[in-house]
């Protein structure tokens, strides 16, 4: 048996050694799925932040979109939502209370006029003393 196995073999090539990169070939891929990943993850949370609505900019929004025809519920809808705001500092709070006295008139009485003009300068300077 041990001589059949010292038989040269003439047709058969000896072994070849391959350079072997594939491993390199993956770490690269891996490095360019990670920061594609990676910038998807980013650009997602900026959107999402982007798009989201805080509740400053919803009550001002409100204070913004009233429909002063309707005096009565007008001054409802400024107080409520200007409370909101309120006590931010003791600008807005001043400014706050003063319209707050200016509106309640128009609260309370059965039938209410249109809301005066100075009532409404009150109302607009609040609005831009309001930071959001």
């Amino acid at each position: 048996m041990s001589a059949s196995l010292d038989i040269p073999l003439h047709d058969i090539m000896p072994l070849v050694e391959v350079p072997d990169t594939s491993i390199y070939w993956f770490i690269a891929l891996m490095i360019v799925l990670l920061v594609v990943f990676a910038s998807g993850v980013i650009w997602f949370l900026k959107w999402k932040k982007a798009k989201k609505i805080t509740q400053r900019q919803l009550h001002y929004m409100a204070l913004q979109k009233i429909d002063l025809k309707n005096p009565k519920q007008s001054a409802y809808i400024i107080s409520r939502e200007g409370y909101f705001f309120a006590q931010d500092n003791e600008r807005t709070l001043g400014a706050y209370q003063n319209l707050f006295k200016r509106l309640e008139p128009y609260k309370y009485a059965p039938s209410v006029e249109k809301i005066d003009e100075e009532t409404l300068g009150y109302y607009h300077l609040y609005l831009g003393i309001i930071d959001v």
